[in-house]
């Protein structure tokens, strides 16, 4: 079995490049996404507890079987430790052998910020060239990078109520090609922004901006809201506004769809990949993707890294699973063990 660390997906992005690895995943993600109706799905397992949540995300098709350890704790930052960590594994179903166990908390800010971008291609205007960004946290130079590897993007708005964040985040972007506006707060981040990404910490209901902060046909990244009782949009907005989720029974407890019911939203993700419902159809209309996070996506890119570790021979190849003569005496083992002397 394959064991990858940090430095090995480092590694692997440093040889792709950070643009080809955008593109491969979300090709990838995107013909899965298509295949929706071939996957065992289901919401995640959640354990909360009052100063954060731990999570098991699983995802399955008839060849590979994935799931993602995975927490969420606001209050790490204080104490030096990161808000969310994740640990990923990939198996083949014919034996139900693992592939592949990965560190995914690089990974997951990669497939997040991905997934944004698969569901902007739908939903936002191709020619939008003004981001703003209402949260610079861990997951923020992510977002900023993958939709300005898709999207014409010139300048990019940004605020956060932890300046330090700011400046964390404006050290990383200096030097790209889009120009960097810090904003006081999120109503002048957002009022000409054509692409919105909130993706605040705070475990809290909230409204960052209301309908009426926003210009005419802005689409909405909104992934800061991922857990119960825990949203930054306005609900006139979303009633207002046409919305797409990755999984309705996941988002109606976690994401800001909470606030309201399933007859808010107009479609799941998989449904515009796969033509059954038109995404944006004029460049008026508001478009919120509510995004809280869906297995699949783990599951997309657990297969691609793994490709790329065997195509570069990354990791570390361990003996985790007996290999054995004969697959019945798993006692044979210890057999050695249990025949010594007893005191």
């Amino acid at each position: 079995m394959k064991i990858l660390t940090i430095d090995n997906v480092r590694n692997l992005i440093h040889k792709v490049g950070l643009t080809c690895f955008f593109q491969r995943v979300m090709n990838t993600m995107e013909l899965d996404f298509s295949h929706w109706n071939e996957f065992n799905l289901s919401p995640r397992h959640a354990t909360h507890y009052a100063h954060g949540v731990i999570e098991l995300m699983p995802c399955s098709n008839k060849h590979l079987y994935s799931f993602k350890y995975v927490n969420g704790h606001p209050q790490n930052p204080a104490k030096g430790q990161l808000s969310v960590v994740a640990i990923g594994l990939l198996s083949e179903v014919s034996s139900g052998y693992p592939l592949m166990i990965t560190e995914m908390t690089l990974l997951t800010a990669l497939r997040t910020a991905i997934t944004g971008v698969l569901a902007a291609k739908y939903l936002a205007r191709p020619d939008s060239k003004k981001l703003a960004i209402i949260g610079t946290g861990a997951q923020s130079e992510f977002q900023v990078m993958c939709f300005a590897s898709f999207f014409p993007l010139d300048e990019v708005r940004y605020y956060d109520s932890d300046s330090l964040a700011m400046k964390k985040f404006a050290k990383n972007m200096t030097g790209e090609s889009f120009q960097l506006v810090a904003c006081q707060n999120v109503i002048e981040a957002v009022s000409a922004a054509d692409i919105v990404v909130t993706a605040t910490a705070a475990k809290k209901k909230q409204c960052l901006f209301t309908v009426n902060d926003i210009a005419q046909g802005t689409h909405i990244h909104a992934m800061g809201g991922d857990c119960p009782n825990k949203t930054e949009l306005d609900i006139v907005l979303l009633k207002q506004a046409k919305v797409v989720v990755e999984y309705l029974p996941q988002s109606l407890i976690e994401g800001e769809i909470q606030q309201c019911s399933e007859n808010n939203v107009y479609a799941e993700l998989w449904e515009l990949v796969s033509n059954k419902k038109s995404g944006r159809v004029n460049a008026q209309e508001v478009t919120v993707f509510d995004s809280v996070g869906f297995a699949l996506e783990d599951f997309s890119i657990l297969r691609v890294v793994y490709a790329l570790a065997e195509d570069y021979q990354l990791g570390t190849d361990l003996t985790l699973i007996p290999e054995l003569d004969d697959p019945k005496n798993l006692y044979g083992l210890i057999s050695d063990v249990t025949q010594q002397p007893r005191f």
